[in-house]
């Protein structure tokens, strides 16, 4: 009944939720991801992300506010100690933004896979040193983690926080979804 509700109120409000469709990524992943996405050419990763390494693969909705990316972390684990890593995630994770607000955080079995995941609200406090980075940057975020011999992959879904209440049950149901 509650879930009728909710998919009610988003039809009403305009937010219905989006058709997701199975989508291969390079390496043998696999990710449910709406079907009005598309891939986001190396401008747009870069100009939003920009990282030494080069995903693996990083897809967009058509306004380019919602993203979806999978990459390689330069953190490599010796052993599946997922409790330890999980610490040193959540730890970077609340180093890397002014303020983080942690909606959900945890370990999960998926697909035969352990993915250690936090889904979180952050923070960038604006400068008044330049001229149009006064505000602040508040994002919802939802990051999952993937240790294996020798790298750890990285599957990482972020829009404005302004669009948490549209996108938050899809960013849940993709990084389900995520099957390597």
């Amino acid at each position: 009944m509650k879930r009728l509700f909710i998919l009610s109120l988003f039809i009403v409000c305009g937010f219905a939720p989006p058709k997701l469709v199975k989508t291969k990524l390079p390496e043998g992943i696999t990710v449910l991801l709406p079907s009005d996405w598309r891939p986001m050419d190396d401008l747009d990763f870069n100009e939003r992300y920009p990282s030494v390494r080069a995903p693996i693969a990083a897809y967009t909705n058509p306004e380019r506010l919602v993203d979806f990316s999978v990459n390689i972390s330069a953190t490599q684990w010796p052993d599946a100690d997922a409790e330890m890593a999980k610490k040193f995630f959540k730890a970077t994770i609340m180093n890397t933004f002014d303020k983080v607000t942690m909606i959900s955080e945890g370990i999960r079995d998926g697909h035969g896979k352990k993915f250690i995941y936090f889904e979180f609200n952050s923070r960038v406090n604006g400068t008044n040193s330049q001229e149009g980075l006064n505000d602040p940057v508040l994002r919802y975020s939802y990051i999952q983690y993937m240790i294996e011999p020798g790298k750890t992959r990285v599957f990482s879904f972020n829009c404005p926080q302004r669009l948490q209440q549209e996108w938050q049950e899809t960013a849940r149901k993709m990084m389900v979804s995520v099957k390597v």
